[in-house]
């Protein structure tokens, strides 16, 4: 019998991949997008992470998502030292979340709220892919649009208090092959984490309808 996290993670390789491989992000990786599309992106993973950390206090403590709350991972105070770098002082005037960023951030309240187990599917998804994916995002936006390295804007992929980016993660894996689940509840999860993944996408499409490079 597979780990749970060696399920989870094979279960969810199609979303994973289509979400990677949008448009939008190739364009964005590619170098084909200003720094305004870059911003756009920034934003909306504020209205997410906002979903998952103003939920996390109240999580701490529950036996299914409770080890998952680890301050190190937090990450809206790094996205809004970014925000403010790439708009200035009031960003909060001029943030907009696009309608699938709004469906994206409801859903991961409403797990939140509601059913643990749907949370973890969520903060895997997220948090677990910015240790992983998210460096390569950071790597290229440094070059494209002049960053400092692991400066201001980039913030959001700097991890400063995970000095073992894979030892964190090993162990990670290992809270979910101890969650406290039935093999029913690991297939909701499963199947939440898919959800996720088409949710990130819907992001992605909507960006990549305002940031499209034929138009």
């Amino acid at each position: 019998m597979d780990a749970f996290s060696t399920v989870i993670r094979v279960a969810s390789h199609e979303q994973h991949t289509e979400a990677e491989t949008s448009t939008f992000m190739s364009d964005l990786l590619g170098g084909r997008l200003g720094v305004d599309a870059y911003t756009r992106y920034t934003e909306q993973l504020w209205f997410v992470y906002r979903a998952l950390e103003d939920a996390a206090e109240s999580l701490k403590d529950d036996p299914v998502a409770g080890p998952f709350i680890q301050p190190e991972l937090m990450r809206v105070a790094e996205i809004e030292r970014d925000l403010a770098h790439l708009l200035g002082p009031d960003w909060r005037d001029s943030v907009v979340a696009l309608p699938a960023t709004l469906a994206y951030a409801a859903r991961v309240a409403e797990c939140a709220a509601e059913w643990p187990g749907g949370y973890v599917a969520h903060h895997y998804t997220r948090y677990l892919g910015d240790l992983s994916g998210g460096q390569i995002i950071r790597d290229k936006a440094e070059r494209t649009w002049g960053f400092e390295r692991k400066g201001d804007g980039v913030r959001f992929y700097v991890f400063a208090d995970i000095s073992n980016p894979a030892a964190f993660k090993r162990t990670y894996r290992e809270l979910l092959d101890a969650i406290a689940a039935d093999d029913l509840e690991k297939q909701r999860i499963i199947d939440e984490c898919k959800r996720a993944f088409d949710f990130n996408g819907a992001v992605f499409r909507e960006l990549g309808e305002q940031f499209s490079l034929s138009a």
